[in-house]
């Protein structure tokens, strides 16, 4: 079994399974986000704390954590260098923390919103920090309860870390219209892709990262915010991307937790290469378009709206010029394709691609599920559902 998430360290030369002359590849660390509903009426449950206790046993204490409401679960994988490695560690971790959640009669379902409704404002986990946020937060925390994907990616130079960023930032509008999955909330349908998205920005500190001159900008900036009252510490940097609070990665927040492991593997992979081609551009000293921070939320926007459909603005280059999302993808893959090939993933990455771009994203899924079935809604739980082994 690969080393524990928290020992997160980039990749060496000569790793384990690969030849002293190749580089490993960079690691990978996947975080994923889900509702828990009761098995009968699929709403909505709080009881993530007896969920988790069972889901530790099942996992291991670091790979099962409760959330901000307690109607969530978090799954938190090991470090993983290969497809085939990290797709196992998903299914590993979704089908314990499955078993877990039947346990307590409830379904373990990713959705980036709980589909059906919740019985009254999910109550925030007893600690002394989500204390403190519902103090200084008020009804922003109790309207929370939303599911994202975490990709953490190896990269051990802090500034080149920060600078790689500025490259990524731009990319965040289109990885969030590839992996919108909350099309329902509380029984209706929002209209949007990505309701998730919508309800996590209402975090003052959440959205698209400012531009970045260097680390010492980037310390400033979190002191800032602490000082303002917008953040409690450095862990509450919100952003579509950061430099890690506390690994030596490059995280990339923006997505909502996706249907399947496959879809999530896919994604994770796609991150990686990403960053990879944004560390790469850093180092041959080529700055990022310096994208004023409205676009990029209006970008984010659109994305959550309307999901990989029409045309979003091409936030990756200084002018912007909205281009048909299949466009965006064809200028995605001319950066990605020379690093997923090294490691074998462009088939899995670019299958992926397609089917997005052929039958949408999981909000495509969702509302399909919805109108070809009678019961509407619960089915479309029973369709996103963990399966149990």
């Amino acid at each position: 079994m690969p080393e524990p998430f928290d020992a997160m360290t980039p990749a060496v030369a000569g790793g384990p399974g690969f030849p002293p002359e190749a580089p490993a590849p960079p690691t990978l660390g996947v975080e994923e986000e889900f509702v828990l509903a009761d098995r009968n009426s699929r709403s909505a449950v709080h009881r993530s704390l007896s969920v988790v206790a069972a889901a530790r046993a099942h996992l291991g204490g670091p790979h099962a954590t409760p959330e901000l409401s307690l109607s969530q679960v978090e799954t938190v994988s090991a470090v993983c260098r290969t497809a085939v490695e990290l797709e196992a560690e998903i299914v590993r971790l979704r089908t314990g923390a499955a078993v877990a959640a039947a346990e307590y009669d409830c379904l373990l379902v990713p959705s980036g919103m709980a589909v059906l409704g919740r019985p009254g404002p999910p109550p925030v986990l007893d600690q002394a920090r989500y204390r403190a946020l519902a103090r200084r937060f008020g009804p922003v925390v109790h309207g929370q309860g939303v599911n994202a994907c975490h990709v953490h990616v190896g990269v051990a130079d802090r500034e080149e870390a920060v600078q790689a960023v500025n490259h990524l930032r731009g990319w965040m509008p289109l990885l969030l219209a590839l992996t919108a999955n909350s099309p329902y909330s509380d029984g209706a349908d929002t209209g949007y892709a990505s309701w998730r998205s919508m309800v996590w920005s209402r975090w003052p500190s959440a959205g698209p990262p400012p531009y970045l001159r260097g680390v010492a900008h980037y310390a400033w900036v979190v002191d800032q915010l602490v000082a303002s009252g917008a953040a409690m510490d450095p862990a509450m940097l919100y952003w579509h991307v950061r430099p890690s609070a506390h690994l030596p990665t490059i995280e990339v927040r923006v997505a909502d937790v996706m249907p399947d492991a496959g879809t999530t593997t896919a994604y994770a992979l796609l991150v990686r290469a990403l960053v990879a081609h944004a560390v790469e551009t850093v180092r041959a000293g080529e700055r990022a378009p310096e994208v004023p921070d409205l676009l990029l939320r209006a970008a984010c926007w659109q994305a959550a709206r309307q999901g990989p459909i029409g045309a979003l603005p091409g936030t990756h280059t200084r002018d912007c010029t909205a281009l048909a999302v299949g466009r965006l993808i064809e200028e995605l893959w001319k950066r990605v394709e020379p690093h997923l090939s090294r490691h074998g993933d462009d088939q899995r990455v670019g299958d992926w691609l397609s089917d997005v771009q052929c039958k949408g994203p999981g909000s495509a899924r969702q509302r399909r599920v919805a109108q070809q079935h009678e019961d509407g809604l619960r089915a479309v739980v029973d369709d996103l559902a963990v399966a149990l082994p």
